[in-house]
């Protein structure tokens, strides 16, 4: 069904990495959920006063919300669809995590709402007869309110898996939690069926529960809203397969050093650092850069920026000593990486010039990593310095961090 009203509704809708299509993902869903939301309050609104039960009319009430939080996600697509200006111009792709974090916001907020009357209803408790006919009436509306929310929890999953987004996932959620919370005030209606004198408020001990619930799900929504605009590693396999076609460069003999930065779901800047071959003429090899960041960006719609790093292949001492290194970090940890590595000859010493990557939570400093590098080298008859840039590992996989070299 879901395949069936993307296809009707969006134009090229399997072509999820294009903003446009994307961003008509959302508003599909968006609309879904104002228009069914829209029919669950006039229902329950109806049972609520029918019954006169607070809980139910309470229940009317969080569906009026959950429609207003699909207009707030319909606003956030339109709005993170705009184009980059001058005070933006890494574009608006990140007002969808803040149409997220709204979201989160207002699902906590019901719960603590909920919570707050449902001791009250424990306080204020009063044993009030429901004629049955009204309760059937109640519990038919509540069951098709279950029935259509779980739709929506549904539905929304999926589109938000399709386009990775964080606002339809949130929403996913809310729906969830809603079945839960009118499943609690069903199984009090249905419990009324059959007995009405209890000595408690049935409906304000399961709405306590329902509440608490419902307020630690918000809590973690706001996590994951949070998460993307204070900045986290970029998925692994995106990383990979950008990688793998610059790998298959017949120019590049290593890469290293990617960065991404992510500003939304498919918005995204990356540079990384290519080593080639000094004797090569470097007009030709940059030309060959510049095509290959083109490939890139027509493939996955990332700018990338390269970095080239001119080494040399055939100097068999600077291959011995890289070799050596290379064994002396390995020895330290097999977290530890190294790349970029040259010499600059001298008289009275040489200096080892690289960069080293390591783990945020790597236990050794970097004076002591320098000081075990020394150590290995201090018998040379001429004196090796060690000038090391130690690099942050921006990329959570330790394999994309590796110095990668092609077999001759």
């Amino acid at each position: 069904m879901i395949n069936l009203i993307r296809k009707l509704f969006i134009k090229d809708y399997q072509n999820v990495k294009d903003e446009k299509v994307r961003v008509a993902h959302g508003k599909v869903a968006s609309f879904f959920g104002i228009f069914s939301n829209l029919i669950l309050f006039i229902g329950k609104m109806v049972a609520g006063i029918l019954s006169a039960s607070i809980s139910i009319i309470a229940d009317s009430i969080n569906n009026l919300s959950d429609m207003g939080s699909s207009v707030i996600t319909l606003v956030g697509f339109k709005l993170s669809s705009a184009p980059a200006d001058d005070e933006h111009p890494y574009g608006h792709q990140r007002m969808e995590y803040i149409a997220g974090l709204i979201v989160a916001v207002i699902i906590i907020f019901v719960g603590g709402s909920l919570f707050i009357s449902s001791i009250e209803k424990i306080i204020d408790y009063q044993v009030t007869m429901i004629p049955k006919k009204v309760l059937y009436i109640s519990i038919s509306i509540l069951s098709c309110s279950i029935l259509i929310k779980l739709l929506q929890a549904i539905f929304n999953h999926k589109m938000g898996k399709i386009i990775n987004s964080v606002t339809l996932k949130a929403t996913s959620k809310d729906s969830l939690n809603d079945c839960i919370s009118t499943s609690a005030i069903l199984i009090v209606n249905v419990v009324f069926l059959f007995i009405q004198d209890i000595p408690f408020s049935l409906d304000g001990v399961l709405g306590i529960l329902v509440s608490l619930f419902i307020v630690i799900s918000g809590v973690k929504l706001i996590k994951e809203a949070v998460n993307p605009l204070i900045g986290v590693s970029t998925d692994e396999a995106f990383i990979k397969e950008i990688l793998s076609v610059i790998q298959d460069e017949p120019l590049v003999l290593g890469f290293h050093d990617p960065v991404c930065h992510m500003y939304g779901p498919t918005k995204c800047f990356m540079t990384i650092h290519v080593e080639v071959d000094a004797k090569l003429n470097m007009m030709m090899v940059h030309d060959s850069i510049d095509n290959l960041e083109k490939q890139i960006f027509e493939h996955f719609g990332v700018e990338l920026t390269i970095h080239m790093d001119p080494i040399e292949t055939d100097n068999e001492q600077t291959n011995a000593l890289r070799t050596r290194v290379k064994e002396v970090i390995k020895g330290i940890d097999t977290s530890l990486s190294m790349h970029d590595f040259r010499v600059v000859y001298g008289s009275t010493h040489n200096n080892l010039i690289f960069d080293v990557v390591r783990p945020y939570k790597f236990k050794l400093s970097d004076a002591e990593i320098l000081r075990i590098l020394q150590n290995n080298f201090k018998e040379e008859e001429i004196p090796h310095y060690f000038v090391v840039h130690f690099d942050n590992q921006f990329v959570k996989d330790e394999d994309l961090n590796k110095e990668f070299e092609k077999e001759e």
